[in-house]
């Protein structure tokens, strides 16, 4: 870290402090986090084998880039992370809008400074945090919001006419001179505003007001992109795209555990109230929605499923637990899977729906997402053959009726009148239950309930209420009542 206490050019210069270009310090600064072995980027979770080394790559080689990817695989986080490669601090000429390095000021007011006042010119610390730059790119952004413009009120207060480059007023792109400048969804950047950032990132100068004006800048370019924008809504034009070093591409987790690390990460789940407490298995479901839905036709593929979803929806899970037990006194708020079913909201405003999904519903969609999120679940934990005593309980004439409103106690009672279930349930594993007994049995064997649901073994009503399976008529030739989406499936009436 650099002495902060130096104020003047002259005691930087007798400092021994060497400037370096915005890339080359944040290659640098690479290269030594690499040689200590520190996590890169903290809270990025999933992309250590695919994203992060690209990246690397692209910074090593002092590249330009732009993040490629569906809306939700954390784009603009990982933009922001990478101030966390600049240099704590770094001194300006004081007073300088563009980050003036005392030492190669590119703005007259720098370059009129250290005329005149030589090595007592005075300088000031700006941290890292400061040097980052964003832009989210729409259609009515103009030049003089990226570059800059000429100042009429300066001009009459300096005394200065308009050709002067002390009337500019500096622009974001400017004022991120010496740092990151980053545009969020660069294709919905006007084809004239990607013209003016390709010049000045090649050249150096632009024209503003008819005059040129020559900027030396010194920055690193990120930009994001969704592949749906890159074809439909706009497109990069090619002497951009061509001056763009490095196109790294995202993606969704690869697998639900890397998916649940990113929820439980993001999610706010410890409330202020009651103490909360989710059971894994109902993580698992929640996190499975999002799978389900990514491989589901009736869901738009090019627009993608985002990683907010499982976030807002285990948010929605906890608020409906939160408001059961303060509605029946619980000391604790016990998630269950019928939360899950009541936060629809959280579902339904996320989905892109095709055709076929808009015919049927973002509801039933939804609800049928989570039924099949509750069978993968299933599969993962339980036998089907272990639960044959609880199918035959049914079968021969049991029924069972749940409340979502009710306390855990009384649900767990509840299970507890169908043979085999609650023990069943018991056979989970203690750290996949957790450490709330009655919450978690009430969990698992909700989700042994939903399975035999989705695998046809027994039905449920809408109300919650749990009967023999009743046979249907054979659908229509090209339909399946046993496949997702398919008359019947997952809830019978």
């Amino acid at each position: 870290m650099p002495n902060l206490r130096y104020k003047t050019l002259g005691e930087l210069k007798r400092s021994g402090y060497c400037p370096r270009s915005v890339k080359d310090e944040m290659r640098a600064n690479l290269i030594r986090n690499l040689e200590a072995g520190e996590t890169l980027f903290p809270g990025i979770i999933g992309f250590e084998d695919t994203v992060i080394p690209q990246l690397v790559n692209a910074i090593l080689a002092r590249h330009n880039v732009i993040l490629l990817g569906l809306r939700g695989q954390a784009k603009s986080r990982i933009m922001r992370d990478l101030t966390r490669l600049l240099d704590e601090y770094i001194p300006i000429i004081a007073g300088s809008e563009v980050n003036d390095d005392p030492f190669r000021p590119i703005s007259k007011y720098g370059r009129l400074k250290t005329e005149e006042l030589g090595d007592d010119t005075p300088i000031d610390w700006v941290p890292r945090g400061h040097r980052y730059v964003e832009k989210l790119a729409t259609p009515d952004v103009t030049i003089a919001d990226i570059i800059g413009d000429l100042d009429p009120i300066k001009a009459a207060r300096g005394g200065h006419v308009l050709s002067d480059e002390l009337t500019i007023h500096y622009g974001l792109l400017p004022r991120a001179n010496r740092g990151i400048f980053a545009i969020n969804e660069l294709p919905d950047l006007a084809g004239k505003i990607q013209v003016g950032l390709f010049n000045i990132m090649q050249e150096g100068d632009v024209q503003i007001k008819g005059y040129p004006v020559r900027l030396a800048l010194d920055v690193i370019l990120v930009f994001t992109a969704n592949p749906e924008d890159y074809t439909a809504r706009g497109k990069i034009i090619t002497p951009l795209k061509d001056r763009i070093g490095a196109e790294v591409v995202t993606h969704y987790p690869a697998d639900v555990e890397h998916g649940l690390q990113i929820t439980e990460q993001e999610a706010w789940t410890q409330r202020d109230g009651r103490p909360v407490h989710i059971p894994y298995l109902v993580k698992e479901i929640v996190e499975r929605i999002a799978f389900e839905a990514r491989e589901d036709q009736r869901v738009d593929h090019r627009s993608g499923v985002s990683q907010r979803l499982p976030i807002t929806v285990l948010e929605n899970v906890v608020s409906n637990a939160e408001r059961r037990a303060i509605s029946t006194g619980e000391d604790l708020a016990g998630a269950r899977i019928a939360d899950i079913y009541e936060s629809l909201p959280a579902i339904t405003g996320k989905l892109e729906l095709e055709y076929e999904g808009e015919l049927e519903g973002g509801a039933k969609v939804a609800r049928e997402l989570i039924a099949r999120a509750a069978a993968a679940t299933f599969d993962d934990h339980f036998d089907e053959e272990d639960a044959v005593p609880v199918i035959d309980y049914f079968n021969g004439g049991g029924a069972l009726q749940v409340s979502g409103i009710s306390s855990a106690d009384v649900v767990l009672r509840g299970f507890s009148t169908v043979p085999g279930l609650v023990e069943l349930a018991r056979t989970q594993d203690p750290e996949e239950v957790g450490a709330d007994e009655t919450v978690s049995l009430v969990a698992a064997s909700e989700l042994l309930l939903e399975g035999l649901v989705a695998k046809r073994r027994i039905s449920r009503t809408e109300s919650g209420r749990y009967t023999r399976r009743r046979e249907r008529p054979r659908p229509p030739h090209g339909s399946s009542p046993g496949s997702p989406g398919g008359p019947g499936w997952p809830h019978d009436s």
